[in-house]
Parts: C-alpha cells; structure tokens; sequence
C-alpha cells in the first residue's frame, strides 16, 4: 500500500528540504586542509575538542542522480514548473578515499521522495512519461547499496540515511536499521527497527518567522495558542478532546487550520502574541509546531507521552517546556489553572532560557541545527565501532524479541509537569 507524506507538499516544505540537504553537502563537509584528501563532519567554526580527538571522517556516496537531483525533477516537472535550483558538483564534496572514512553518509532525498510518491508528469492522466514510484526508488536505492563493498563490509552499521518524515523509507526501513537514522520520532518505528541509542532525533524545521524581540509578558496577551488540525489520527485523537476542553476558556486561543499562507502569518502573531503554546500529539508524536514555540519564545506545553525530543544532551527542556500528561491535560479546567499559577518571573526564565537555546533550531544558522546534527552524529561513533565488532562475533539466532541492545525508550511511566 503507497503511503503519503506526513509533510504537506508544498513548494516551501521543498525547497526548505533542499536548503537542509545543501547545507549538509556544502556547509559542514570541508577539507580538513588542502592536501588531504579526507574531509571532517565538522564545522570550522564549531569548538575544537579539548582533547585533540581526530574528527569523525565521512565519506558521502556519489548516488546515481535518480536518487538526488532526479527526485526534485520529477517533482518539478510534475508541477509544471522548470527546475530553478543551484547546480553543485557534489562529487567534490565528497570523502575522495571510503576506506579513510569512519561514516557514510547515503544523500538519498528519502522525504522530497515520499512526497513526489505517486505523481504524474505535467498534464495529468495520460500524459506520456513514467509515474514516479517512491517504493520502486526505495527498492532500487537498497539494491544499489548492497552492491557497494563499503555497505557490505559492516552490514550498513556505519552508514547514516535521513528519513525525517515518519514514512520516509517506509518500504525498506527493515532493510537499512542497522544504520543511522535521521528521525523526527519513532512514532512509526518498531523497537528494533529505531532507538535513542543508534539513532538521532531531528528538529522540524519551523515554518513561522523567529521571534527577534526582548523577553517579557507586556505584548503577550494571549494565555494559552494552539492552531492546527483538530481532527488526527492515532495519539493525535487528543487534539479533540483539548479543543472540548480549551475553546471557551478565557484567555485561550485554540483553532482549527491547515497549512497555507494565512495560517503561517495567523499562528506567527498568535504564537508571538502568547505566553504559552500548546503542543499536543499529531498522527506521530512530534510535530514543527513545538519548534514554532520555541524561536517564537512562547513556553511550549507538551501534551504529548510519547514524544522524544532533539538535542538532549544539549538542552534540558525542563527549562525550556512545561509537560502535562494526557490524562490529566483533558480533565476540564486542569491545564488552564495550572498555567495561571505560573508567575511572571518563572516564564520570563522560561523565555531567558529559550532565547539561549533557539539557535539549535535553526537551520540556516551556519552553528545551528545542521552542526549540532552533525556533532551528535559524531558522538556516536564509538557505540558504531562496538555494534560492528559485536555483530560479527554473534551467532546467529532466532529471538523471540527484540534484542536488548537495540532498545533505548521511555519504560518507567515517570509523569513531567510543573
């Protein structure tokens, strides 16, 4: 069964991936210096270790086009519009030698792909010209891989794949979970297919302007935003329950909206004319409306159980973030009252402690959210060495379960709240 993107797709959800993807080829891949032939995964401008460790070195395979620039083609040409992006040579950005290189980075456009899946050429049906498949590229991907000496060497431990909407990979996700993922959550991932140990949670990126005024409450009118879709699926059923229980609150702004140009410039003046901004669980636990929060320094309020956030090594969003449980969050009357007992001193510290962490959640920052992926992704090399050396020493067996090493998840019941 054909999946379809989490993402809406729009030309700026596209371009924004384009952006992301440019940043990671050309902004934070450098020579380490000109005679070397190796490239480091870090940023110049990222702090030098203390310890002098060597950087992490990544080799970045030079995929067939079809699975690059073909993507954002035949998303272009379906729309019929002419393909106005950047022409790079990504072969030069690349680790020239894979047997120097620690990772291996696969620049498949596993997102752009599910939203491109399934779309004809300009003209509809009947147009000449191939549909395009997200699951045959998929497929066509992996085999690719498996040919590869570098892939096969390891069984793709070493290798790191961005999938940030839910259902990017989908098909051959069983095919590549040894590897690194780029995740958003693990909403629609298996235990042993997805884990905070192996893999890392990203940022969406936020679709609202930053907020680039002091802190304060003065201009701050609204208690509690919310604007978005009412009606989702799975964990996401609790956006209704939150509407019954929030819409005649006073104070409180909560609609229902799509996507569109209007609802960004709504939720921007709602979100930065707020103190605090609900958050609750969609289809998948995460959503780009916590990440709209936090540039626009409204304290975020997490409704959401399941949730696993990015960069918590980094932040503690206890400082950053109020998290209610969903039992208690659609009790009639719990949430308001407890955010009206929040003081004005502790939100201006909520705001303080945002305005010093939002850099992590922007992309565009040449030290934001593309070198804080990049340097988490470093991190993880040396538990990559002991999966490596533990999966060739393994007999193969048949478990009933999961093994326990690939599992990292919240298992203790422990309730967050003020």
């Amino acid at each position: 069964m054909v999946r379809k993107s989490m993402l809406k797709p729009t030309l700026f959800a596209t371009v924004f991936i384009l952006l992301a993807v440019y940043a990671f080829f050309n902004t934070f891949i450098y020579p380490i210096d000109s005679s070397s032939k190796s490239f480091s995964i870090l940023s110049t401008d990222f702090p030098r270790n203390p310890l002098n460790v060597s950087p992490v070195k990544v080799y970045m395979y030079d995929l067939p086009r079809k699975f690059t620039y073909g993507v954002i083609e035949h998303y272009m040409m379906a729309r019929g519009s002419s393909l106005k992006v950047p022409v790079h040579d990504v072969s030069v950005l690349r680790v020239s030698d894979p047997d120097e290189a620690d990772l291996f980075y696969v620049p498949f456009f596993s997102s752009l792909s599910l939203v491109v899946n399934p779309i004809r050429p300009a003209g509809g049906i009947g147009s000449e010209g191939p549909v395009y498949s997200d699951e045959e590229t998929q497929e066509e991907l992996i085999e690719w891989l498996e040919g590869q000496e570098y892939w096969r060497r390891n069984n793709g431990w070493d290798h790191v794949f961005i999938c940030q909407d839910p259902n990017a990979l989908y098909k051959v996700i069983d095919r590549v979970k040894n590897g690194v993922l780029l995740v958003s959550d693990f909403g629609r991932l298996r235990a042993d297919q997805a884990s905070l140990v192996k893999d890392l949670i990203l940022p969406y990126s936020h679709r609202i302007n930053s907020y680039n005024g002091e802190v304060g409450v003065e201009n701050r009118n609204s208690l509690l935003f919310f604007m978005g879709n009412r009606y989702r699926k799975e964990g996401g059923k609790i956006r209704d329950l939150l509407f019954q229980v929030l819409e005649n609150e006073e104070d409180v702004v909560i609609k229902h909206g799509a996507q569109s140009r209007e609802s960004r410039r709504m939720a921007t003046q709602g979100m930065h004319s707020s103190k605090f901004c609900l958050h609750p669980a969609g289809d998948t636990p995460s959503a780009c409306r916590l990440f709209d929060a936090i540039v626009s320094l409204c304290v975020p309020v997490i409704v959401s159980d399941r949730i696993e956030l990015p960069f918590e090594d980094a932040i503690d969003y206890r400082k950053i973030a109020i998290f209610v449980d969903s039992t208690s969050a659609v009790n009639p009357g719990f949430l308001v009252s407890m955010l009206r007992t929040v003081t004005t001193e502790k939100i201006l510290e909520y705001q303080q402690e945002l305005k010093l962490v939002k850099h992590y959640f922007e992309y565009e920052d040449p030290n934001g959210t593309v070198n804080e992926i990049w340097r988490q992704v470093s991190q993880k090399l040396p538990l990559i060495k002991l999966m490596i050396n533990r999966d060739k020493r393994l007999v193969k067996r048949d478990l009933p379960e999961p093994d326990c090493a690939c599992i990292c998840s919240n298992q203790t019941g422990i309730i967050n709240t003020l």
